[in-house]
Formats: structure tokens, sequence, C-alpha cells
């Protein structure tokens, strides 16, 4: 799976083994771990509810791969520890991670209190760079992996009656640009990439968003493809979002007929 790219050399780390997915309980998460299963990696599913994640587990037993139910809560730093910790011994160290859970509690700001909107920040953006330091404690040392933050426009526009949900991944965005910057020169073959899904069909989502089965094949397309010009590019459902140019560029591009074309996620 590969596309022309930037330049850039293509990774050349070894093809990935271990999967870890957030939020696998249900939605997109489900879905996600189900689909790197059929790519035939051994998947952690990380839930908080065990019948969820133990009934994905029964569901895709059929599968390549194999799916492993770990219960912890992504607001918790000594559950994910541990979790991680089991994983390790019962899979290998992780290759690719999708920080993919998070909650969205629809509140007006003035029903919010200090405590209701500090546990939203704690799982969306503190489960979000717990997951990612872990994860990344085992690819430096390999030196390749990949991280792909589950992101949302809502940092840009924030979401009516959702205050903590648009703070709260807002910032997860801004952390996936910081841990690139630091790792970015040092680390060619650990990519990180913000992706957007859009809005699905799910409970936190929308009567008539886009399948989440869809949606996942666009993620596990991406955290398959093997190209380090993928780092730090955030990627809206399958298309690749390009930066914002200011007009004199984009009027030399055009002159110059180098106007980028986005990319898209290559199909499964």
């Amino acid at each position: 799976m590969s596309q022309p790219n930037s330049g850039i050399a293509p990774d050349t780390s070894p093809a990935p083994e271990v999967a870890i997915v957030t939020g696998a309980g249900r939605g997109l998460g489900h879905h996600l771990a189900a689909g790197l299963a059929a790519q035939g990696l051994r998947v952690a599913a990380i839930g908080r509810k065990l019948a969820d994640i133990e009934a994905l587990a029964t569901e895709t037993a059929d599968l390549p791969g194999a799916i492993t139910p770990v219960l912890a809560d992504v607001g918790d730093v000594d559950a994910l520890r541990a979790a991680f910790d089991r994983i390790d011994a019962d899979l290998g160290p992780v290759d690719i991670l999708f920080n993919n859970a998070a909650v969205y509690p629809h509140r007006d700001f003035l029903d919010e209190t200090p405590e209701s909107f500090r546990q939203v920040m704690d799982i969306n953006l503190g489960g979000t760079m717990t997951c990612a330091m872990l994860a990344l404690e085992r690819m430096v040392p390999r030196g390749h992996g990949r991280i792909i933050n589950v992101a949302t426009f809502a940092g840009n526009d924030p979401t009516y009656m959702a205050s903590a949900y648009s703070v709260s991944k807002g910032a997860c965005r801004i952390l996936t640009q910081a841990m690139v910057r630091d790792l970015g020169d040092r680390f060619h073959d650990i990519i990180i990439n913000d992706w957007v899904p859009g809005a699905l069909r799910t409970e936190m989502g929308l009567p008539d968003g886009t399948d989440p089965a869809l949606a996942a094949t666009w993620g596990v397309g991406l955290a398959l493809w093997h190209d380090q010009s993928l780092n730090g590019v955030t990627f809206d459902k399958d298309c690749e979002q390009l930066p914002v140019l200011s007009l004199k560029r984009r009027l030399f591009n055009k002159v110059t007929g180098r106007t980028p074309k986005p990319r898209r996620i290559p199909s499964l």
C-alpha cells in the first residue's frame, strides 16, 4: 500500500503486528479494532465496559488477527500503565495506537462545574496524552510506530452546548502538533497524525452521519500506510487536509503549476 509522496523516503519500519484501540467497545472504536484484526494484527481493545469488548472479541474470533479485551478507563493513569504492561506481556510492544476514546456531554457552560469540566479534560485530553506517552516509551527504543489521534474541528469552531468537549478535542490537536515538533526530526519512522472521521452514525454522532464501519476503513488504511511524509498531516475523512496558504503563495503555485493536490487514503 503506497502512494507517491513529497520526496521523503517511504517508511522502512517492519510491518506492524500489535495495535491498541481505545474506546473500542462501541461505535468507531469497535470497527477500528475489527478492521485491524481483519488485516492480521493482534489488537488490544481498551474499553470501560467489559461486556462490550468481550463481545467484540467473540464477534471477531474468525478474523486473521486476534482481539484481546483490556478493561481500563483512559482517564486513570495507573489503570493505563497496568493495561500497557499487560499488553506487552500478552501481545508484545505496540506498533499502532488509535487514540479514539472520548466523551461528549451536552451541557451549557453555565451548567458545568470545575469537576465536570475537568473530568472531560481528563478523559479526552489526558487519556490521549497518557496513551501517547506510554506508546512512545515502547516505540522510541525501536525507532518506529504509528499514533493516530481521532480528532474533530470542534477546537476551531466550538460545538454548541459542548464547551468541555470542544476545548479538550481542540487541545488534542495541539498535542499532536507538539509531539510532531519534538519528535519529527529525530524519529522519522514514528508517524503521528490527526484523523477527523467526520460526523458518524453513533451514540455520540448524528442519525444521518457516516457509517462508522466505512469510516473505520479509512482509519485502518491510514494506519497501514507507510510513508514518512505523512508525519503531522491531518486527514479529514479519507482526504489529506492541506495547510492554509497565503494569497501570494496560492497565486505563485497557480502560475508555476505547483498547486499541491491532497492525497487520499489508499483502499485496503
